[in-house]
């Protein structure tokens, strides 16, 4: 079996964007209608996701996607925090849509009511109703939602704590992801993301967040940012700082995706990283929807560049599945549950 590990709901039928763009307009001015969701049908889900990610998973070879709310549009610096719960719900809810119309090859992750300001525990509500009404198997945690300005407080704070004991309790990782950038200096994919990427690294160099969780998982999307290929320099930091071998003090805890959108890429990032920190994904349809003019093919047809590898089958099973079945228990208890 072959799991994506990180897909997005890019697809989402129209209605969802103008309800947002309407909830947006009422914050800022309140003269401006209230926004009102139009119904979506299940034929609109359906054809959303047939003729995109089911098409593509099925034509590249994949079976399943664990699948969330489009990333750039959490949007966490927009509206206030009524605003956010409100935006919240609707996604996660049209998420657990998806995976009731196709529950073979989509299982939900949701995304956070977070908002600048406000605690993190304040997102747990939404968190305990998606893992136990829903039945997600992981969340989006946002580390800045400011939207590129940074204005809160490093992931080891122990003002994250509250939620990080949320997720040990509930046995699901968190996958660190930004969304969209508010910030000229940093365009969303192309710049914030991968700082997000390598910034949550290097805070947990910084800290000792996994002496506190040691059950605790976090995966670090779209190849670990900047990490893999730097990888000395974190190396000669942790040296420097006096903490443990990177190995022992993050490499328990967070893994990399293989949103990596080219071969040499995945060559470096399986050289450095071991492959039980590796989990297979793609981000279908996300940050690079076009086809490689070097090579014919989708950049983001990232299982193309794993098979190119001269990686052991047993290596191989762990990236496509084995690793995201331990690293999301809750997915493969639900796998078991169908004899699979």
């Amino acid at each position: 079996m072959i799991i994506d590990c990180h897909g997005h709901y890019t697809t989402a039928p129209a209605e969802l964007q103008t309800y947002r763009d309407a909830q947006v307009a009422h914050f800022e001015d309140p003269s401006n209608p209230a926004p009102s969701l139009k119904a979506i049908s299940d034929d609109q889900i359906r054809e959303s996701i047939e003729n995109n990610q089911l098409k593509a998973l099925r034509e590249r070879g994949a079976d399943m996607t664990i699948f969330s709310p489009k990333a750039s549009a959490m949007a966490h610096h927009i509206g206030d925090e009524a605003v956010s719960k409100t935006w919240t719900r609707l996604n996660n809810d049209l998420i657990h849509r998806v995976v009731q119309l196709f529950p073979d090859n989509f299982v939900g992750v949701c995304q956070l009511p977070q908002s600048v300001g406000v605690p993190i525990e304040n997102s747990i509500e939404e968190l305990e109703r998606c893992v136990n009404e829903l039945g997600v198997v992981g969340c989006n945690l946002n580390p800045d939602p400011s939207g590129g300005m940074w204005s809160g407080r490093p992931l080891t704070d122990r003002s994250w704590y509250p939620f990080f004991e949320k997720l040990v309790e509930l046995d699901i990782p968190a996958m660190i992801h930004v969304s969209g950038s508010c910030n000229d200096n940093f365009h969303a994919t192309g710049a914030h993301y991968i700082n997000a990427d390598t910034t949550a690294f290097m805070q947990f160099i910084q800290g000792d967040l996994f002496t506190d969780f040691p059950d605790l998982r976090l995966i670090i999307p779209h190849g670990g940012g900047a990490v893999p290929y730097h990888w000395g320099r974190y190396r000669g930091l942790a040296d420097m700082l006096k903490k443990p071998k990177l190995t022992e003090h993050i490499m328990k805890n967070v893994y990399f995706d293989t949103c990596v959108y080219h071969q040499p890429g995945i060559d470096l990032l399986f050289e450095v990283i071991d492959t039980d920190n590796i989990l297979f994904a793609s981000e279908m349809f996300g940050a690079v929807k076009g086809i490689d003019p070097e090579t014919g093919h989708y950049f983001d047809d990232t299982k193309r560049y794993i098979e190119a590898l001269d990686l052991p089958a047993a290596d191989k099973a762990k990236v496509f599945e084995g690793n995201a079945r331990r690293v999301y228990p809750r997915l493969d208890k639900l796998l078991k549950s169908k004899g699979l």
